[in-house]
C-alpha cells in the first residue's frame, strides 16, 4: 500500500510517499480502508520533534511513529476476533494519536475505543476533518469550560480547525458567542453562528469593558493577567494552545483569585466522537474545508498548517 513515511524528525522535505507493507489487524483492531485524513497541528509536532518534550513519548531520537496522520475516515475491510462493536462495510470516522497514528496511508489499522460510525450526513472528505479537531473542542467547552447555557463564551482562534468547531459546538450549548479572528474570515464566523466577531487587528478583547464566562484560546497570545480582566467572577479560561504560563501557573492563578485557568490535553474518546456524529446528523456542526489534497500532497498541505494560513480544516483525499 501507499503511504507518507519519515525516518528523521525535522521538515516536510522528510515526508516521502512510499509502497510499505499493509498493516494486519490484532485480534482487538480493525482494518481500515482510508478513504480521506485531515492534518493537524498534532502531526507538525510529531514531524518536528518539537516542542522537546513530545519526544519523550514519541522517540527521543528518531521517530517512533513513522506514518502521521490522527483523523481517518473510511470502511472497515476486515476485524479481529475480539471485536464487537464493527462489522465488515461499516463506515467509520476516529482519532489514531492514542494508538500511534497512522493515517496518511491507503490502509490503517485501530482499536474500537478509537472510531466511531460515520456522519450520515458528511462525505468522508468531510467526516474526517471531524475527529481531533471537534474532540477537542468538545473537551474543552464541556470538561474544562463547564460550559452552560446562557453563558457569554469568547473563542480566541475561531477560524481555526478547533476554533471552527468550537464556536459551533458553544452556540449547540445555547450560549452567546463571540468570535476573535481576523477580519477576512469574519464571514466564516458568522456563518458558523458567531453573535459577534472581533478582528484582533483592530480590537484588543482583553482592553474592552465586556467580561465573559468562558474563554477557550488557541493562539494563547495573551498573559494571564490580561484575560483575568475580561473573566467573570467565576470565570473559566481553558487553553488549548501551548503555553508555559498556563500549565506552570494556571493552578496558582486559580488559586488566587477564584477563577478558572486551565491547559487542555484533549483525548479521543468513542463517547465524544459519537457525540460529535449526532450533532452532524442533526446539522449543528458542519466542518469547513478550506482545501483538499491528495496523498501525495500530504507535504504540501503541512506547509500550509505550519504557515499559519489555514480557515477551517485541510483535507486529505485517498
Amino acid at each position: 500500500m501507499k503511504a507518507i513515511i519519515y525516518q528523521e524528525y525535522g521538515s516536510t522535505e522528510n515526508l516521502k510517499l512510499q509502497e510499505i507493507n499493509q498493516p494486519e489487524p490484532k485480534a482487538d483492531e480493525v482494518l481500515i480502508k482510508v478513504l480521506a485524513a485531515s492534518v493537524n497541528q498534532a502531526d507538525r509536532h510529531l514531524l518536528s520533534g518539537t516542542p522537546f518534550p513530545v519526544r519523550f513519548t514519541t522517540g527521543l531520537f528518531r521517530p517512533k511513529f513513522q506514518t502521521l496522520g490522527a483523523d481517518v475516515s473510511g470502511v472497515i475491510k476486515s476485524i479481529g476476533k475480539n471485536i464487537s462493536q464493527f462489522k465488515v462495510g461499516d463506515e467509520v470516522y476516529g482519532d489514531l494519536s492514542g494508538i500511534g497514528f497512522g493515517g496518511f496511508a491507503e490502509y490503517a489499522v485501530a482499536k474500537e475505543e478509537a472510531l466511531a460510525i460515520k456522519p450520515k450526513n458528511l462525505s468522508f472528505g468531510e467526516t474526517a476533518a471531524m475527529p481531533m479537531a471537534s474532540v477537542t473542542a468538545l473537551q474543552g467547552l464541556r470538561d474544562l469550560g463547564e460550559i452552560q447555557k446562557g453563558d457569554e463564551v469568547l473563542i480566541n482562534g475561531a477560524s481555526g480547525g478547533v476554533g471552527g468547531f468550537a464556536v459551533q459546538i458553544a452556540k449547540a450549548y445555547g450560549t452567546r458567542v463571540t468570535a476573535v479572528c481576523s477580519g477576512r474570515n469574519e464571514d466564516l464566523a458568522k456563518i458558523q453562528g458567531a453573535d459577534e466577531v472581533i478582528d484582533y487587528s483592530l480590537r484588543d478583547f482583553t482592553k474592552e469593558d465586556r467580561k465573559f464566562d468562558l474563554i477557550l484560546d488557541g493562539p494563547v497570545n495573551h498573559s494571564l493577567s490580561e484575560i483575568e480582566r475580561v473573566l467573570k467572577g467565576n470565570g473559566r479560561y481553558v487553553a488549548f494552545g501551548f503555553s508555559m504560563e498556563a500549565l506552570l501557573l494556571g493552578s496558582w492563578k486559580s488559586f488566587r483569585t477564584g477563577k478558572k485557568f486551565e491547559t487542555l490535553l484533549a483525548k479521543a474518546k468513542q463517547a465524544d466522537l459519537k457525540l460529535m456524529a449526532n450533532l452532524a446528523d442533526e446539522g449543528k456542526i458542519k466542518p469547513y474545508i478550506q482545501q483538499s489534497f491528495t496523498l501525495d500532497e500530504v507535504p504540501q498541505a503541512l506547509d500550509l498548517l505550519i504557515n499559519g494560513k489555514v480557515s477551517g480544516k485541510l483535507a486529505i483525499t485517498i
